[in-house]
């Protein structure tokens, strides 16, 4: 979830958006939610999920009302499953309620560290919260454990790096040099727009 997100859809060239992307912006607008996942993130989500082939399952951490899960779902193939846990009733009935017309998706109203559960995952959206190492309230989730072979894991929302390590404030950003450096990942920042980075890791049990 992004600070600011919901209202930078309207700053973009709304209709260049999925139909289903505006309908959840909409929902969030209504629900004066003001954390959608930013455009610029949604785009890659979007990227990633159409490189899915059939039967590989998403899972995303903060569903909100959809926006970003709805730009993977318009990207991805049919067969493509999706699980996404929002801990908001409201946000999460929204959600549901724009994914209803579709057998592939579904949206649980819950602790998002249930989702680690339901894997493992051939690409995993961390949208902060539990297991994605921003929060010091749990630890990082082991990659091993909730991704298959090959799969891909995004934490988003952080500051681009121009030093190395990486600083949040005046500190260390821990948990980004924490994925960036793992040792059974495959790790790379992508710079998304002038002040926002996600971090994409790929699991590769086998790479020596």
């Amino acid at each position: 979830m992004s600070q600011g997100g919901t209202s930078s859809y309207r700053r973009s060239d709304w209709t260049s958006f999925p139909q289903r992307v505006r309908r959840a912006v909409e929902r969030a607008e209504r629900l004066h939610f003001e954390l959608c996942v930013r455009p610029e993130i949604g785009r890659l989500l979007a990227v990633l999920a159409a490189g899915l082939p059939d039967d590989s399952v998403v899972g995303e951490t903060g569903t909100g009302t959809g926006a970003g899960l709805a730009g993977m779902v318009s990207a991805a193939k049919p067969k493509v499953r999706f699980v996404s846990y929002e801990i908001d009733p409201d946000r999460a009935e929204a959600a549901r309620e724009l994914f209803e017309d579709l057998g592939n998706v579904e949206v649980v109203c819950g602790d998002a560290a249930e989702i680690y559960g339901r894997g493992p995952f051939d690409l995993l959206v961390h949208d902060g919260g539990p297991g994605s190492g921003k929060s010091g309230d749990t630890p990082p989730i082991d990659p091993a454990a909730v991704l298959r072979p090959g799969g891909t894991m995004t934490v988003d929302d952080y500051t681009p790096t121009t030093t190395w390590p990486p600083m949040f404030g005046s500190t260390v950003d821990e948990s980004r040099v924490h994925w960036l450096e793992h040792p059974i990942l495959r790790s790379t920042e992508v710079r998304v727009a002038a002040d926002l980075s996600v971090v994409l890791s790929r699991y590769l049990p086998n790479d020596s």
